[in-house]
């Protein structure tokens, strides 16, 4: 695996495909890997459009083996709480799932990891429980501003009375390593809930005053509202910033070990 070249705000060393990564530096200090790793930390992972907690399963079972705790989400409406399909989920809802855990559970000094469409819900609980998170892991993840809709970013035709948009029928060719996977992948997905993509969001800056901020770019996954995302990270140095050249958009599913590794670090 390639990484692009990074100073003090990235990965010092190239990285082989599922190997763990090396030391990060943060601040110009160079924390090894290890003792990364035998620090007890907890996660709060929020998942992209159409899929829930099961995707994330080959990166928490690897963290939970390690002695961390991990919350895997699944989003009002989705995968395992897909029947609670109504016209009444909007963004607000999805923001809500992901402060109750963290509220219902006494959540605090946590790794909050959003994935694609996540980075919406996410930058709106960080308004509500941004006390309570010490980092942030944005993995090919769309980083709104305050006002601003996923349809704003990713546009498509709204048809009038509809509740969910459709699952994709294919993935492109380049997403997955395993055909497999990629069979798996798509016989999981479940109708996104549309008022989560209309409704914009409401935020204040809470996202980028959390001290400790890691933004990673798929490239093998094409979509300019990440290409920006990823160069307003880049511009701004409270950002480390990485990029994947081997992985498709499931990173979390293709590389496992690998994200793990980034996450054990940048949390």
């Amino acid at each position: 695996m390639t990484l692009s070249n990074f100073t003090r705000r990235g990965i010092i060393g190239g990285l082989a495909a599922g190997a763990t990564a090396s030391a990060l530096v943060s601040s110009g200090t160079l924390i090894d890997p290890a003792r990364a790793q035998s620090v007890r930390k907890t996660f709060v992972m929020v998942p992209g459009a159409y899929c829930g907690a099961w995707y994330w399963r080959r990166v928490s079972d690897r963290l939970e083996r390690q002695g961390h705790k991990v919350y895997s989400l699944t989003l009002t409406g989705l995968a395992d709480r897909s029947h609670l399909l109504s016209k009444d989920i909007n963004l607000d809802t999805h923001i809500a799932d992901i402060v109750n855990i963290v509220e219902w559970e006494d959540l605090a000094d946590i790794c909050l990891v959003a994935h694609s469409y996540g980075g919406y819900p996410a930058s709106g609980a960080l308004e509500r429980i941004g006390n309570r998170v010490s980092s942030i892991v944005w993995v090919d993840a769309l980083k709104p501003a305050d006002g601003q809709s996923f349809r704003d970013e990713v546009p498509f035709q709204a048809e009038d009375g509809t509740i969910s948009r459709p699952v994709p029928k294919a993935v492109p060719p380049t997403s997955f390593h395993d055909a497999k996977d990629a069979a798996w992948f798509l016989s999981k997905l479940t109708p996104q809930p549309i008022g989560t993509w209309l409704q914009p969001v409401k935020l204040s800056g809470a996202r980028e005053r959390v001290a400790k901020k890691t933004y990673i770019r798929l490239r093998k996954y094409p979509l300019a509202a990440l290409d920006r995302a990823f160069a307003e990270c880049k511009a701004d140095k409270s950002w480390t910033i990485l990029e994947n050249t081997t992985s498709g958009h499931a990173v979390m599913i293709n590389e496992p070990e690998w994200l793990t590794g980034i996450l054990l670090q940048a949390g």
